[in-house]
């Protein structure tokens, strides 16, 4: 059984991974471009502007930053540099958890032996991944803490996606479901709502048992909404669709950051958390998912229906003194500005209504969010 140490991080560091899908400029169709774009990267971000399963989309990284707002200096300035070697491609940028219209069965996976692995065992699940996210490293300074902390931020994950929800179109249709990709997310084996476990050695024994039985080759195929990243020494968030834009992008990032610094004193401080049955939080995530900030949640503490925006308001309320201490109070504003206004997705079926053109749609976000 191999041993996997967890790097732990001395401060709640913030890390931002966002995932852009390319479309052509005049169809705005996806465009298998990401490799056309990555031989134009600079040297100096070669190492956190990366490829993906899918040639139609490329993943910028921040690095380990303190606060939202170093992180969001940091992606700002490598997505201004995408963004300007997709123009030179007559590509643009495609900020949505899906596309509207293009296929997944029209597009090309990345020439990687590890991509192509997954597509080998994993078949067509594999090949709908044409699906874009937002996700959050937050750092954490021990394996055991990272592992209680992914427990205790179960019950807050539905309200997330709630406010990320971004991916009303799948297939050229619209859904009905708020957040299309995170229902693709689940079709994996290995992604969702991770299980319970108790601590650090329980989640190494259930890795290695993964990998020993053959269910996954590495860890890395654990895709989970919230995981442990033992290298990064972090917890890491992967509920989020990619929100329309920077600016809300970073108020989920900043939002993240806030609710793990809450949690990691609640439990240095020993407080007790109460029980949530895994099926509410089930309940609740598919309430998200299919409404969005329109849906009822189930209170964990009081098993009462409670709409998502008060709940935002809520957690916004309780998290202003971490806010503080971690120089992101502008952060959290703007997410109490998404829980008054209509999500992303309402946003896009509110266009396309409007429109009537799909493909005007992705013209009128794309330029909406360009930098």
């Amino acid at each position: 059984m191999s041993h996997i140490s967890f790097s732990p991080s001395s401060g709640p560091s913030l890390g931002v991974e966002i995932e852009l899908a390319l479309v052509n400029a005049e169809t705005m169709a996806l465009h298998s471009g990401c490799q056309e774009i990555l031989a134009d990267i600079p040297e100096e971000y070669k190492d956190t502007i990366k490829p993906e399963l899918m040639q139609c989309y490329i993943e910028a990284n921040s690095e380990k930053c303190s606060t939202a707002a170093e992180a969001e200096a940091d992606l700002r300035e490598k997505l201004i540099c995408i963004q300007g070697i997709a123009d030179k491609h007559d590509l643009r940028l495609y900020w949505s958890g899906t596309h509207p219209f293009s296929s997944w069965r029209d597009q090309s996976v990345t020439p990687n032996d590890r991509y192509q692995g997954l597509i080998n065992l994993l078949q067509d699940t594999a090949r709908q991944l044409v699906t874009f996210g937002l996700h959050v490293h937050v750092g954490v300074d021990s394996g055991d803490k990272a592992v209680m902390l992914c427990d205790r931020m179960l019950r807050h994950l539905p309200v997330l996606l709630a406010l990320s929800c971004n991916s009303p179109f799948w297939e050229g249709r619209v859904t009905g479901v708020a957040s299309w990709r995170s229902r693709v997310m689940d079709g994996l084996p290995t992604a969702g709502l991770p299980p319970l476990m108790r601590n650090w050695s329980e989640y190494v024994w259930l890795v290695n048992h993964l990998v020993e039985t053959g269910y996954i080759d590495s860890i890395r195929e654990l895709w989970w909404d919230i995981r442990p990243h033992h290298k990064f020494g972090t917890i890491e968030l992967r509920i989020y669709d990619v929100p329309g834009s920077l600016e809300d992008a970073m108020a989920l990032a900043a939002l993240s950051q806030c609710l793990v610094r809450y949690l990691s004193v609640q439990i240095d401080e020993g407080t007790y958390q109460h029980d949530c049955h895994p099926f509410m939080i089930r309940e609740n995530k598919w309430q998200a998912a299919r409404f969005g900030l329109d849906a009822k949640l189930v209170d964990s503490n009081m098993y009462r229906l409670q709409p998502a925006r008060e709940v935002v308001r809520e957690m916004v309320d309780t998290l202003r003194p971490a806010a503080e201490e971690l120089e992101c109070s502008e952060y959290l504003d703007r997410v109490l500005v998404m829980a008054d206004q209509p999500t992303w997705s309402q946003r896009q079926v509110q266009i396309y209504e409007e429109l009537g053109d799909p493909v005007e749609l992705v013209r009128r976000m794309t330029d909406a969010s360009r930098l």
